[in-house]
């Protein structure tokens, strides 16, 4: 029954067909049982282990890796080739795709478990009534129909609508759900608000919600997949993972480069077809084969094998630095992700705010006689822990409170007419409460003040421990008072009274709301010396006006205390002696905004990150609270900023677009908002943060681009996120952010330099092809400077360190390219230097070395007729490992020095020297390390077809590698100019780029001339030409 909220309890007795003194008989039980099924959340479908391992090499420059493998493999052994040389390659390759394939598993296998722990929030039995009779089911066993008895504790075992009150009031926590910061009053008449949402269903009891107040009966109205439980986990299982903004721009480059590759394997293949006749290959079908491998060897150069472990192995060290920020990271993605965030959409309650109502003002009536009249003090601290100051209103500081009459009995009356807990949890390292949280938070109200009569005791109570300190003043006034009769809280008198006796003296304690009690006061304990006095009606004015400016202006939650003393040896209460009453003070509370959310806040503004606020609240609370932050105060008023959910669903589309383009608060807002919010700011290509602690939060965390949950939140919400604060603290997300930022920076750098270097291979492949020179290296050598060469340095690269000025540039945008435009160019002239380079060391063995044969350089060009015709020097010669040694070598180092090019990507080495990052300068030494262990340790040499190298051609190899970083501060210079902004533009060519950039840039262009001339959003289809889109509306 989907609106059962709307009817009265007659009608939704009448729907089921059953009586409320009897409840469903077995034959009904069955009946509904058919029809509904259990009242358990359905298990989803999980997607099989082999199809999550498959998922994980659906990409195409994967493909292409498996392919060149399986091809190295099988031509290995077309020629013959065994043992260690022939599985080399493909067994490396394979290693790593198999690591990535892991990482990506896991990921996805740690998304499904929030749905499996949603169910936790379901409750295990239920007190049900059945054939006229009540027994204990288990939950599960709940059908539409049965009538069910809550109580205090109670956990709601299905959707329910209340039929009978059984005491003067319910109260139910459903800060999971709806992210209330108070409990709610249940009652029992029909909601007639329109698209009514959760907080206005106050007649419906919630599955998985607790009962924190009173006693109840209700019947059944959804179970299983029908509660708001179950249209959570919907909601959940239609959310799709979305690949993150550095994800996309991989798979689009290794699309584009994938098409380079091929067409430059292509190109080797056909420009060498004369050769495929040369007799040193013995016949056509070998020669072609011949220069298969060389396509294939530079398919292996061309492409980063080392990539996908470098990006896993940086995104790994960012998590490490984040969890000393305690931004605990579940998904390694969105570490980067954190980076272009452009919207962080913040939870209220528990993120912003504590979660943890405390008193922050007391009104006491000062003097009768004397001005001023009222007094008021503030009181610091904001969580429940018995630490906090007081305050009056000049700023000076109480060094005893206890020693002013009315705060004295402040203290006396929070701590008796109160029926909550506050205790430490030593597995937590927190208080914590059992109860309301108003009452709560007179517990700490009377631990602050502290006890009289002690003018050492503020400083002796810091002596206890923890869980003595908790209510250790509390406890004080429980022993000296003993609690004789309770008048308990009831929505007509709105206040609850609590008789107590101390040595012969019978006192009546009362709290409540602040009319009710005031009216009931016919004098005032006076603060300067401790007499009562009668209440004037110019006293009583200014009482009120106090009020109204804490629960107006500052929107505070304001609760009157008061007493009266009773005739000796009473032993109960009646309301008639709720009269007469001596008012104490006035205390105002609120759930308190953390102390450094503002400068956080203030740092994302400098940043260019938008910080919209989404709570449950209602709307003056939450503009109250956004104000008390003070990260708002640009902002003359909220208007235009600050909506309803049910406010923004009335907007036309137009305006919602709008709407989204200046929010900065979102309140009254249902799970389901959440998630839609989160999309609607998606689709104007905003990249989403957002944060939450509840079940409730569970969707938006998993749709949204990075889901950040707090770690004293709930199994649901952190099992659907991405990242977890283990403080709690929005502070940690900006933190977070900027080291998000620094990652990607060194993300890109890394990713720049193995490119660099790659195309520094195929160029010496293609130009060696092209000459028609031997092979400078060979496939396993190739495969060795690209996994151990360039993968230890690039890795640290991961470790620069973050520019000062990372969080005051604006979100870079998510279509950046990786590598685009001036920087294309940049890479791919100091590549074509490391390729010629590595050709030309080759070419100086033959022709100028003293140690080789000083051929003629024709001869090197006709090396593969030399056994048909007669030479003054061996062919053997051509067989050499020194020319290929010299090559890989002055790959190696040529590699190294374009490493320190990557410190930074404008800056000069003499402005960020080698240094400034000594993990850098840590790889490069182990990385030659390792290159002098296969040149000089001789099995390694055989395996890599290398032989030790002289001084002299050690010589060589650093004139030839050394000039690489005199064109790169040569091309920074540039860049640092305006030179280099011109030089972008020109070389910004659509062919070098991936063409997806280009068509989004114009998609956007459409959208924004359809909306301007007012097309409704859902006639822009991006798949069709602008006019036939403008016809179709």
């Amino acid at each position: 029954m989907e609106d059962a909220y709307a009817r009265s309890v007659a009608e939704v007795l009448d729907f089921f067909g059953v009586d409320p003194n009897k409840g469903l008989s077995d034959s009904q039980v069955v009946l509904n049982a058919k029809i509904h099924g259990k009242n358990v959340l359905p298990e989803e479908k999980r997607t099989p282990f082999w199809k999550l391992v498959l998922k994980q090499f659906d990409d195409l420059l994967v493909k292409i890796l498996i392919a060149a493998a399986i091809v190295s493999f099988i031509l290995a052994l077309v020629n013959g080739e065994t043992g260690l040389t022939a599985f080399l390659e493909p067994f490396v390759i394979l290693l790593i795709l198999a690591a990535n394939a892991a990482v990506g598993v896991i990921t996805e296998t740690n998304a499904e478990r929030a749905l499996e722990e949603l169910r936790a929030y379901q409750a295990d039995i239920a007190t049900v009534l059945r054939n006229g009779c009540f027994s204990i089911l288990p939950a599960t066993d709940l059908v539409p129909g049965d009538i069910v008895e809550v109580c205090v504790g109670s956990k709601v075992p299905a959707d329910m609508r209340m039929i009978e009150m059984l005491s003067d009031q319910l109260r139910v926590d459903q800060a999971i759900l709806t992210g209330e910061s108070f409990s709610v009053e249940k009652e029992l008449k029909s909601t007639t608000a329109i698209n009514a949402v959760y907080q206005d269903k106050t007649n419906i009891l919630f599955s998985g919600t607790v009962v924190v107040a009173g006693r109840a009966r209700a019947v059944v109205v959804g179970v299983g997949a029908n509660t708001a439980m179950g249209s959570i986990r919907d909601s959940m299982l239609q959310t799709d993972d979305e690949a993150t903004p550095l994800k996309k721009k991989l798979d689009e480059f290794g699309t584009f480069l994938a098409k380079v590759i091929a067409g430059i394997c292509v190109l080797v293949w056909i420009v060498n077809i004369g050769h495929f006749h040369d007799p040193s290959h013995g016949g056509f079908l070998r020669g072609a084969i011949h220069y298969f491998k060389i396509a294939v060897a530079l398919a292996v150069a061309a492409i980063p094998e080392g990539l996908p472990a470098v990006v896993t192995t940086c995104l790994a060290l960012g998590t490490k630095r984040m969890a000393r920020l305690n931004a605990i990271v579940r998904s390694l993605p969105s570490v980067e992700t954190l980076g272009c965030t452009t919207v962080i959409c913040s939870d209220k309650t528990g993120t912003l705010t504590t979660n943890m109502m405390s008193v922050s003002k007391i009104c006491v009536v000062h003097s009768f006689h004397h001005h001023p009249m009222i007094a008021e003090y503030n009181v610091s601290g904001t969580t429940y822990a018995p630490e906090g100051i007081i305050f009056d209103s000049s700023g000076i500081q109480l060094e005893f409170p206890a020693q002013l009459p009315c705060l004295l009995h402040v203290a006396m009356c929070s701590a008796l007419c109160n029926e909550s807990v506050l205790q430490y949890n030593p597995d937590k390292g927190n208080y914590e409460k059992i109860g309301e949280s108003t009452e709560v938070a007179l517990r700490a109200l009377a631990e602050k003040v502290g006890i009289p009569g002690f003018d050492s005791m503020p400083s002796a109570l810091h002596v206890l421990s923890k869980h003595e300190r908790a209510s250790y003043c509390n406890h004080y006034w429980e022993n000296q008072f003993k609690k004789v009769s309770i008048l308990e809280f009831s929505r007509d008198r709105k206040m609850m009274s609590v008789l107590c006796s101390r040595k012969l003296t019978e006192i009546m304690f009362s709290k409540g709301a602040p009319e009710s009690i005031i009216s009931r006061c016919s004098n005032i304990l006076c603060n300067d010396d401790g007499s009562t006095v009668p209440l004037s009606a110019a006293i009583r004015d200014e009482i009120e006006s106090r009020f109204h400016s804490f629960a107006g202006k500052e929107t505070l939650r304001c609760l009157a205390l008061a007493m009266k003393q009773m005739p000796m040896g009473l032993q109960s209460l009646s309301f008639d002696d709720e009269k007469d009453l001596t008012f104490i003070g006035l205390v105002g509370m609120l759930d308190p905004p953390r102390e450094e959310v503002r400068n956080a806040m203030l740092s994302c503004m400098t940043a260019g990150i938008r910080v919209i606020v989404v709570t449950g609240d209602n709307k003056s609370t939450a503009e109250s609270l956004c104000r008390k932050i003070g990260a708002f105060d640009h902002l003359e008023d909220f208007v235009g900023r600050s909506y309803t959910a049910s406010e923004f669903e009335e907007l036309p589309a137009l305006q919602q677009t709008l709407a989204l383009q200046r929010m900065a608060l979102f309140t009254r807002v249902e799970p389901a908002h959440k998630r839609m919010l989160v999309e609607a700011l998606q689709n104007q290509n905003e990249v989403v943060a957002m944060t939450g602690d509840g079940v409730n939060d569970a969707p938006a965390l998993k749709k949204a681009d990075i889901g950040i949950a707090m770690g004293s939140g709930t199994a649901v919400a952190k099992s659907a996120s991405d990242m977890v604060l283990a403080d709690d603290n929005f502070a940690s997300i900006v933190a977070a952010v900027a080291e998000g930022r620094a990652i990607y920076n060194n993300t890109k750098q890394f990713i720049r330099y193995m490119i660099s270097s790659n195309i520094g291979e195929v160029v010496c492949i293609f130009v060696a092809a092209v000459l028609g020179i031997p092979d400078t290296l060979a496939p396993v050598q190739l495969l060795w400077v690209n996994l151990v060469t360039d993968g230890l340095p690039a890795t640290a690269i991961g470790f620069n360190k973050q520019d000062s000025d990372v969080m005051k540039a604006k979100p870079r945008k998510v279509n950046e390219a990786v590598v685009s435009g001036w920087l294309f160019f940049r890479y791919l002239v100091i590549g074509a230097y490391v390729g010629l380079a590595t050709v030309a060391g080759f070419v100086w063995w033959f022709v100028y070395s003293d140690s080789g044969p000083k051929l003629p350089y024709n001869e090197l060009m006709n090396f593969d007729s030399c056994s048909t015709r007669e030479t003054t020097y061996p062919c053997s010669i051509f067989e050499d490992k020194h020319p290929s040694t010299v090559s890989m070598t002055v790959l190696v180092v040529v590699e190294m020095f374009n490493a320190l090019n990557n410190l930074s990507e404008n800056q000069s080495l003499f402005v960020v020297p080698p240094w400034s990052n000594l993990w850098l300068v840590g790889s490069i030494i182990l990385t030659m390390m390792f290159h002098m262990l296969i040149l000089y340790v001789h099995p390694l040499s055989v395996l890599f077809s290398v032989t030790p190298l002289s001084w002299a051609e050690w010589t060589v190899v650093l004139y030839l590698s050394f000039p690489v970083i005199i064109i790169d501060e040569i091309l920074k210079f540039f860049s640092r100019n305006s030179n280099g902004i011109r030089l972008r533009f020109r070389f910004r060519r659509p062919d070098l780029l991936p063409k997806r950039e280009l068509r989004d840039n114009a998609h956007l262009c459409n959208r924004f001339i359809l909306s301007a001339v007012g097309v409704p959003s859902n006639c822009i289809d991006p798949h069709h030409h602008l006019k036939s889109r403008i016809q179709k509306c």
